[in-house]
C-alpha cells in the first residue's frame, strides 16, 4: 500500500498519547490521502485488514486539525525512520519473487508453505496465454467460458475463440450474451475457483513445450535425419509430428517466414560466403524457392555479385550447402530471440 505500509499493517496496540489506535490513525492518513485525491488501492491487502480499515473509517467521528497534524507527524517520523520492509510469510515472498524464480520452485514453496497465489485471480487468468486457457474453456461449461472470454482482452480473447472447434466457439459466444446477470460475488468465486485449477495444475521445467523442442533439436539436424525422424512421427502421433513441423525453421522455410522487407536485415548479418554456397548448392525445389526468396529481395547489385560467384565456384559439395543453410537458419533464430526480427507465424508445410 505504498506510503501507508508504516500504520496499515499492525496488529491493535495501546492508544497513543492523543487517544487514538495504530489502526485509527491510519484511518485518518487514509482518509487524508483520499481527500486530496490521491489514488490508493488497498486489493493488496489481506481481505480482514480491508474489512476492519473499512468498519475503522465509518466509526471516525470528526478530530481537531492539532490532532490530525499529530497524526501525520508521526506518520511522517515513522516514515522518515524506516529503513526497509520485508514481505510477511512465504506468501508475500513469492509474490516480491513472482517471475524472479523458477515456478517449478515457486509451486513448490507454495505446496510446502500451504498458500495460494495472493492478488486478483481474474488478473492471474488475464495474463495466461491463450493455449494455457485453452484446456480450460474445453472443461468448463458454457457459462464460465463465455465469462472467461468476457473478462479476457479482445485481441487474447479472438486468439482463443480461435482455438477452438467451431461449434463450441458459436455456442461459447452466444453465451456471452447470457452474462449481463452475473454478480460480483459470482464472478469472484469462479476467478478463485479456476485459480485454484492453475494451482494444482503441474508445473512444466522445460521453457518449451514438447513440439518446440523437437523442432529446435531439428532445426540443426541434418536434412536426412530431420526427414527420417517426422516420418516415424507422422506414424506415431500424426498431429504432434504437425506440431513439430510448425515448429521447425530451416532454410526452406525462409519464404513462408520471413517478410520480403525483413530479407535486407537478415543479409546484413550474414556472412556473404555462406549465401554463395547455399544458393549455389541448392538442389530440391523447395531450397531453390528459398534461394530465389532471399536474392529477389535484397539489393540487385548484391544479388547479381551473388550470382556471379555461384557461377564461378562451379559445383557446390552437399555438406558445405547444408553447413551454410544452417548457419543462416542459425543467424535467423539469434535475430528472433533477440527481437530484431519477428518470424511469421508457421503452417503446416510439407518439408
Amino acid at each position: 500500500m505504498g506510503t501507508l505500509t508504516p500504520l496499515a499493517q499492525i496488529a491493535p496496540s495501546a492508544q497513543g498519547r492523543i487517544g487514538l489506535t495504530r489502526r485509527q490513525k491510519a484511518a485518518i492518513i487514509i482518509r487524508l490521502a483520499l481527500s486530496e485525491g490521491a489514488d490508493v488501492s488497498f486489493q493488496d491487502l489481506p481481505d480482514d485488514l480491508q474489512a476492519d480499515l473499512t468498519r475503522i473509517l465509518g466509526d471516525m467521528r470528526p478530530i481537531t486539525r492539532d490532532t490530525l497534524n499529530e497524526v501525520v507527524e508521526e506518520f511522517a517520523q515513522e516514515l522518515e525512520s524506516l529503513g526497509l520492509t520485508f514481505p510477511r510469510g512465504v506468501a508475500g515472498a513469492l509474490s516480491v519473487l513472482d517471475g524472479r524464480i523458477s515456478p517449478h520452485t515457486a509451486a513448490r514453496l507454495r505446496k510446502e508453505a500451504g498458500v495460494r497465489q495472493t492478488g486478483d485471480p481474474w488478473e492471474r487468468i488475464r495474463g495466461l496465454d491463450p493455449q494455457k486457457l485453452l484446456p480450460i474453456v474445453e472443461s468448463e461449461s458454457l457459462e464460465v467460458s463465455a465469462i472467461i472470454l468476457s473478462k479476457l482482452d479482445i485481441s487474447k480473447a479472438a486468439e482463443l475463440l480461435g482455438l477452438l472447434p467451431g461449434d463450441k466457439a458459436r455456442r461459447i459466444a452466444y453465451a456471452v450474451s447470457q452474462t449481463t446477470g452475473v454478480t460480483p460475488d459470482a464472478l469472484e468465486r469462479i476467478g478463485v475457483s479456476l485459480a485454484t485449477q492453475l494451482d494444482s495444475l503441474p508445473i512444466s521445467v522445460f521453457d518449451q513445450g514438447p513440439a518446440e523442442r523437437v523442432g529446435a533439436i531439428l532445426n540443426y539436424s541434418t536434412a536426412a535425419a530431420r526427414d527420417d525422424v517426422l516420418t516415424g512421427l507422422d506414424e506415431q502421433d500424426k498431429d504432434f509430428a504437425d506440431s513439430v513441423r510448425k515448429a521447425i525453421f530451416t532454410f526452406v522455410n525462409i519464404p513462408d517466414r520471413i517478410a520480403p522487407r525483413d530479407i535486407p536485415k537478415v543479409v546484413r548479418v550474414l556472412d556473404q560466403s555462406d549465401l554463395v554456397l547455399a544458393v549455389g548448392g541448392s538442389v530440391s525445389e523447395a531450397e531453390k524457392r528459398a534461394a530465389e526468396y532471399v536474392l529477389s529481395n535484397m539489393s540487385g547489385r548484391m544479388a547479381d555479385a551473388i550470382r556471379e560467384e555461384v557461377k564461378d565456384g562451379g559445383k557446390v559439395k552437399a555438406k558445405d550447402a547444408e553447413a551454410a543453410m544452417t548457419n543462416i537458419v542459425s543467424a535467423v533464430r539469434e535475430m528472433e530471440a533477440s527481437g530484431e526480427l519477428l518470424l511469421i507465424a508457421g503452417e503446416e508445410e510439407d518439408e
